[in-house]
């Protein structure tokens, strides 16, 4: 049965008021070969006993669910608490999204101005805003911010940043007047940003250097003298970082001369939930020009009338907000829900539990790196330091992608084969691993490499 909301009697009082005879008329201008004619082809409704049996059903077809993954890639399966779940529903923070009414939405703000304070702690900024969608957005408006405040038109963007980041860069940059340009530089031997070829690519007219901290292929390079070098030409550089765990034990990118930095904070916020939704971390230099380019909003705290403490927005350089020509960007909302479950993860866990939880997947990573590079034909592909994640070739004349399907079969996604994303790697997979997996686990995995 179709849902419709309104009787017949009023549909028809309805098309009386503004004159047309009939539901069908309103789409006259519509040509008859452009309209379907027919009922859709979809099932009937189900009754609510049936509907959760036939849900059911399709969830158990769903095998990847129960397997042990090592998939990585910029989305992590980190452990979150039911408790977070049960606190996103607590009336407190339960108010309208939209918090331009400061009197209504005080739970709301306080969250983003909590979650705010944690962005700036993680990336070490002065200044972060309310979020944005996810990593590859944040990583755009970097872009797009470093143009507005530098008046030029380049990008120099790493081939270790996530091929999904530099894609929706592209895409960013794309409409654009006439000029713009996103120049890749590639990877030295050892996993990081080549230097020397970056010397060659750096002129006046560079406006951001994006690189990946850690790397999309896990890899983690000094970031002191490459910021150095970029803003010795008078180019802004941007970091994005894909596990936002990481940082519990690296030094701050915004302390080691960054600009602006983003991060995704799925890992801290949700599960992998199949790839989304993720929440974008945004945070940069406190100069007032930065302050002002900064895309999105910010929720400052303040005191009203009576002297009590309450929570606003301070900032909000949307095209809703103030003139077209001067908006820094349109995107209309942060990813309120997310970001309140990052915050809430983030206080559950307290600053020692983020740097314990960090300090587990290292030690797992390292010890799994070790098993695998210790086995005959196998080799880990890059030198450089690496955090959750690592890339390994497989044995000369080998596939990954048979490799993660000979996995598969055993119940263990082994990790991405990175020839989905980049063809010429055919023989490469990109492993992660978090505080969720056993020495049992990657002992597991270790066995499928043995047995290949």
């Amino acid at each position: 049965m179709r849902y419709l909301p309104h009787t017949q009697q009023e549909i028809e009082q309805m098309l009386a008021t503004i004159g047309v005879p009939s539901v069908d008329a309103l789409f006259e201008t519509i040509p008859d070969d452009c309209r379907l004619g027919r009922p859709l082809a979809i099932e009937s409704g189900l009754d609510e006993v049936s509907l959760m049996r036939h849900l059911t059903e399709l969830a158990a077809k769903n095998q990847g669910a129960k397997m042990l993954s090592f998939l990585g890639a910029g989305i992590y399966d980190h452990h979150i608490p039911p408790a977070v779940d049960q606190l996103l529903l607590r009336s407190e923070l339960y108010t309208a999204y939209t918090p331009y009414q400061p009197e209504v939405s005080q739970g709301t703000l306080q969250a983003i101005w909590e979650y705010q304070t944690i962005a700036a702690e993680i990336l070490g900024h002065p200044i972060a805003n309310a979020s944005m969608y996810d990593g590859a957005s944040a990583t755009a408006e970097a872009v797009l911010m470093c143009r507005r405040i530098t008046k030029r038109p380049k990008a120099i963007v790493c081939d270790g940043v996530h091929p999904e980041y530099v894609e929706t860069v592209k895409t960013y940059l794309s409409g654009l007047e006439t000029g713009t340009e996103v120049i890749r530089v590639g990877l030295g031997e050892d996993g990081t940003t080549d230097i020397a070829a970056l010397d060659k690519l750096l002129d006046n007219q560079v406006a951001a250097v994006v690189v990946g901290y850690p790397n999309f292929f896990g890899c983690i390079a000094d970031i002191k003298p490459l910021a150095e070098r970029v803003h010795k030409a008078g180019a802004l550089l941007v970091t994005a970082t894909q596990n936002p765990y990481a940082l519990a034990l690296l030094e701050a990118p915004g302390q080691l001369g960054a600009d602006i930095s983003v991060a995704e904070g799925q890992a801290i916020a949700t599960s992998p939930s199949f790839g989304g939704p993720g929440v974008g971390l945004f945070a940069s230099r406190s100069d007032r020009k930065f302050l002002q380019e900064m895309p999105g909003r910010l929720v400052g705290e303040t005191v009203d009338a009576k002297g009590k403490r309450g929570y606003v927005l301070t900032l909000a350089t949307r095209e809703q907000h103030i003139r077209r020509d001067r908006a820094t960007s349109n995107i209309c909302t942060n990813q309120g829900l997310v970001a309140l479950s990052l915050t809430i993860r983030m206080c559950l866990l307290g600053k020692q539990g983020f740097v314990d939880v960090a300090r587990q997947c290292l030690a797992k990573t390292e010890y799994l790196r070790g098993q695998i590079a210790s086995i005959d034909g196998y080799s880990v592909v890059y030198p450089a330091p690496t955090f959750n994640e690592f890339v390994v070739r497989v044995p000369a004349g080998g596939s990954a992608e048979a490799l993660f399907e000979r996995a598969a079969r055993k119940g263990i996604l082994a990790g991405v084969p990175l020839s989905r994303v980049l063809p010429s790697r055919g023989d490469q997979l990109l492993v992660a691993v978090t505080e969720k997996h056993t020495r049992e686990d990657l002992d597991r995995l270790v066995a499928v490499f043995r047995d290949g």
